[in-house]
């Protein structure tokens, strides 16, 4: 976040300063206010392409073994570009390379899912996934109690995923 605070400022400068060095070419016949709207328009085009280029960047960085299984695109009216074409903001990535099968049941399976955001930390889930019944549970819930199953319906991308090895 920081360093793209720094990208934001550096282009804000650059686009001032190619505004100034036009104005100077062109004998001063540019208007003075062109300069602060150069810089805008510099700082909020570096803005939007790192909105629209994290997500990619991100998913590129994924080590081997984990794979991006769900995106969520967003739109937002601050943002009025985003009605155009919106941009990820979130992911899920499933680590396949982790996938740990149940010694008594071949149809459960434990998987780890990333949950990626911008502007947020990754957060890690561990999952069961139920691949004869379609259903995915969180394991425990620190209690040593028994996993509630949840329904994932025909669609889910983690059960689909996790279950199209069998």
């Amino acid at each position: 976040m920081f360093l793209e605070l720094i990208a934001v400022i550096v282009a804000g400068l650059a686009g001032a300063g190619v505004m100034m060095l036009i104005a100077r070419t062109l004998g001063d016949r540019v208007p003075r206010w062109l300069t602060p709207v150069a810089a805008g328009v510099a700082m909020l085009g570096t803005t939007i392409t790192s909105e629209y280029s994290w997500y990619s960047r991100t998913a590129e960085a994924l080590p081997e073994g984990v794979e991006v299984v769900q995106t969520v695109d967003s739109t937002a009216f601050y943002r009025p570009w985003t009605y155009l074409v919106p941009y990820t903001n979130r992911f899920l990535a499933l680590d396949t390379g982790n996938l740990r099968a149940n010694n008594e049941d071949a149809s459960l399976y434990m998987a780890d899912v990333y949950f990626f955001r911008r502007w947020g930390t990754v957060q890690a889930v561990e999952l069961m996934v139920n691949c004869s019944t379609g259903q995915r549970a969180d394991p425990a819930f620190g209690d040593g109690g028994e996993p509630v199953w949840r329904d994932a319906g025909a669609d889910d991308p983690i059960v689909n995923r996790v279950c199209e090895r069998e």
